[in-house]
């Protein structure tokens, strides 16, 4: 019997997520367009700035992202690798505070402002609650993170999306859970004359069976879970301790294991 741990959810083989930052009014737009195709989004809020020029109200921040991830992007986008500490804990969880009381749900997820970082500013986050954060360091490649907290994107919308769409489109099942991540800022979309692309992105991924569209944080606790699967030592049983369902392979063939559930194999 051959058991692999390479499924997303229902047997899905690979992942879509959108990661965009600073909470701009042309997340309106981008918002109403992942809805209507289907795909998920994570964003990434400066929530010392709502109400700005250019930048949405406190007061649509539950109802617009509703069915995506509101995210910490810090509360006044500081390079965070150039303040003290101090300021680092400020700003994260002063903005993971309002975002919480704003969305309604704990906020564990994150981008670092500018992709400024280092190894303080990690330890740090992780004192804080912080499960994942977003670099601006693209890898063009379709692998899912060694370290959450240093979670580099496949490209930005700008960098070729298309041509590195088609080839994770290609992509077949030897590549292990192939996850293509795509980042950015709506306000690029008018500056660049630009909505088409994403919405011809939109076009390609969309509808198709093999494909999970997660947000950031849904992707982040669905590997979690799947990690703490427990076997049994011949792996004829299998135990899930979470509270999410999560499918293995057993000889080719997707099966769930439900949550709490020990499943004979």
């Amino acid at each position: 019997m051959n058991i692999t741990l390479n499924y997303y959810p229902h047997g899905k083989i690979k992942a879509v997520t959108l990661s965009y930052d600073d909470g701009r009014t042309d997340d309106r737009k981008l918002v109403e367009l992942c809805n209507r195709y289907g795909i998920k989004g994570t964003f990434h809020l400066n929530s010392g700035f709502f109400g700005r020029e250019g930048y949405i109200t406190k007061e649509e921040v539950g109802k617009l992202y509703e069915g995506h991830e509101v995210s910490i992007h810090t509360l006044t986008h500081p390079f965070l690798n150039h303040v003290p500490q101090e300021i680092v804990c400020r700003e994260v969880l002063q903005d993971r505070a309002n975002l919480e009381n704003l969305a309604g749900y704990p906020v564990k997820g994150m981008s670092y402002p500018f992709g400024a970082y280092n190894k303080e500013v990690i330890k740090l986050l992780k004192s804080l609650g912080i499960v994942y954060s977003r670099t601006v360091i693209a890898t063009n490649s379709f692998g899912l993170p060694e370290d959450f907290l240093e979670w580099h994107p496949t490209c930005h919308h700008n960098h070729n999306l298309l041509e590195i769409t088609q080839r994770f489109l290609e992509t077949g099942r030897y590549t292990n859970m192939p996850l293509l991540y795509v980042w950015g800022h709506s306000y690029e979309f008018p500056r660049d004359n630009n909505w088409s692309l994403i919405e011809e992105f939109f076009k390609l991924v969309s509808g198709r069976e093999e494909i999970w569209f997660a947000t950031n944080i849904e992707i982040y606790r669905y590997i979690q879970a799947l990690k703490r699967l427990e076997f049994s030592a011949d792996c004829s049983l299998v135990y899930n301790p979470s509270g999410i369902s999560v499918w293995i392979g057993v000889d080719g063939k997707a099966i769930e294991v439900m949550p709490n559930q020990t499943l004979k194999i």
